[in-house]
């Protein structure tokens, strides 16, 4: 007879039943809203949970952060009203004057952010290419370091950085490494595992799923006074996530790993049609073998890839424009990570002062069939072509 006392039940399956809840009151199988914005005290006036008000969390959110933190690994996670929100309280912790290292082109709204931080004097910046980890290190060691931010694989161009070797390059100069891998999901890369000090995901995305909220998290792999301190900006802020929005995070992840294979498993197949085509001049996908990111990005997601990719077109910004245009299953629109496949002319959301190709579209693979995919993009190529 097979042992299996000692048998631990799957990620896979923790994440698809929310952590096997059941209400204790009614057996429900799926956690119920709470929107109460104070919250009463007990016989002998305590507090009867960990929160007495919104600002400071509700069951909900905190139910959700518990499966987050599951997914990474992680010793606590904090769930935000929107990925702006969480990395905005991360750049707030800091003192003032603090040098951050960041890449040169990356999610457009954190380098905003950062940018007008640095115009205001209320940090100091220093950029690098991503993914080259001799100008990371360099830029590191220009002057004393507070914080190093990666973003692997790196919007919109896809490029990947080795988390480990950020860690070390970061850890040696007493600075901490946050990895922003939104454009892979916790369930294919957990940052802390390869030495991040914070995980930063726009939850509105993957772990999400389906269009329909903004949330942000932060998760790390010890806690402390710095926890503590980005615990109370958001309280302060009144950022937290709050129980509806978390309440649909929830549902949203319990099919995680089912819509993630399947958005990998389709962007494979796009990006391998696409490699090499004649109106194309370049695909960025990791999951390419020719990608320069391909050695460490499979070993970061264990061989998934994600499912966000660019296509460099031939001819004119215009003709990139029109294959977005002309588009009929995917959707012209700005995010990434939900069901629905979606494409946009990135320099025109991003803005003129963004360095981004001007021909580069950015493409969220979903969960559509995959031939369907390749069929529009091939019509409209030929329409914008002809």
């Amino acid at each position: 007879m097979t042992d299996h006392s000692n048998r631990k039940t799957s990620l896979r399956t923790r994440v698809a039943q929310a952590l096997h809840f059941v209400e204790g009151d009614t057996g429900a199988v799926v956690p119920a809203i709470q929107p109460a914005a104070t919250y009463a005290r007990d016989e002998n006036y305590d507090i009867r949970k960990p929160y007495f008000y919104r600002r400071d969390g509700n069951q909900a959110t905190c139910h959700a952060e518990a499966i987050i933190a599951e997914l990474e690994g992680a010793a606590d996670s904090l769930l935000f009203a929107s990925g702006m929100s969480a990395a905005t309280a991360v750049i707030e912790h800091l003192p003032t004057g603090a040098h951050v290292v960041a890449p040169r082109v990356m999610y457009h709204g954190v380098l905003h952010q950062l940018q007008t931080y640095a115009k205001n004097g209320r940090i100091t910046l220093s950029d690098y290419t991503a993914g080259d980890h001799d100008e990371l290190a360099a830029a590191v060691a220009a002057q004393k370091t507070a914080l190093v931010w990666i973003e692997t694989p790196n919007n919109p161009n896809w490029e990947v950085t080795d988390i480990a070797a950020a860690a070390k390059i970061a850890h040696d100069a007493g600075a901490k490494l946050i990895a922003d891998c939104t454009g892979t999901p916790p369930n294919i890369t957990r940052a802390l595992d390869f030495g991040a000090d914070i995980s930063f995901h726009s939850a509105t995305k993957y772990l999400n799923g389906h269009s329909d909220i903004t949330a942000g998290v932060l998760s790390v792999r010890e806690t402390g006074d710095f926890w503590s301190e980005i615990e109370l900006i958001r309280k302060l802020q009144g950022t937290v996530l709050h129980s509806f929005d978390a309440w649909m995070l929830i549902r949203g992840m319990r099919t995680l790993f089912l819509r993630v294979d399947k958005c990998c498993a389709n962007a494979m197949a796009v990006a391998k049609h696409f490699d090499g085509h004649k109106h194309i001049e370049v695909v960025h996908y990791p999951g390419l073998p020719s990608d320069p990111g391909h050695a460490i990005a499979k070993v970061q997601t264990d061989g998934q890839f994600g499912g966000m990719m660019s296509i460099v077109v031939k001819g004119t910004e215009q003709n990139a424009i029109d294959v977005a245009r002309f588009c009929e299953v995917f959707y012209p629109a700005t995010s990434l990570g939900g069901v629905e496949s979606l494409i946009e002319h990135r320099k025109t959301v991003s803005g003129e002062g963004f360095p981004v190709h001007p021909r580069l579209l950015r493409l969220s693979i979903g969960i559509e069939d995959a031939d369907d995919l390749i069929y529009d993009l091939e019509q409209a190529l030929s329409r914008a072509m002809s």
